[in-house]
């Protein structure tokens, strides 16, 4: 897994999530693209939001980090680590959309992690497909209107 502060290309960096960011995760969460494209499509309240963030920075098998380009968070990515495969999913801040944040940020957490990889994309959410792919993900399966793709252990 990344380091705190690790530099992983010329021009983004991956820092592990504090509370401090709970105000700007929250934002992006309940923009209103993001919540078409996540599994709930609810908009999550503060104090539900606050709850999530500290049980997700204590839970051991849960890595949140933000993505910055120029010290400018541009989006988040997380690994939930599940029977000896971790799950990434990832969020692009809405002022950063659709200038390959997201593609390049999953591609580095996937690179360093030499476990296997997953992630699940809801159907029809092609730009999230074609991320899965980037970070070497092969499509497995869809059940339930869910896109389920897989990357086997590196090495």
């Amino acid at each position: 897994m990344p380091q705190e502060g690790s530099r992983m290309n010329e021009d983004m960096t991956l820092r592990s999530v504090t509370m401090n960011d709970a105000d700007m995760l929250l934002e992006w969460r309940n923009d209103p693209e993001t919540r078409k494209a996540s599994h709930s499509t609810d908009e999550v309240q503060r104090n539900e939001h606050i709850s999530w963030l500290s049980r997700t920075l204590s839970n051991p098998n849960r890595r949140l980090y933000i993505a910055e380009e120029d010290s400018v968070p541009v989006g988040t990515v997380r690994a939930d680590l599940f029977d000896g495969v971790w799950e990434l999913s990832w969020t692009v801040s809405p002022r950063a959309r659709r200038q390959g944040v997201a593609k390049r940020m999953v591609g580095m957490l996937a690179n360093q992690i030499l476990e296997p990889i997953r992630a699940e994309v809801k159907t029809g959410n092609i730009v999230s497909a074609r991320i899965a792919e980037h970070a070497g993900m092969e499509f497995q399966r869809e059940t339930d209107g869910v896109l389920h793709y897989k990357r086997e252990a590196l090495g």
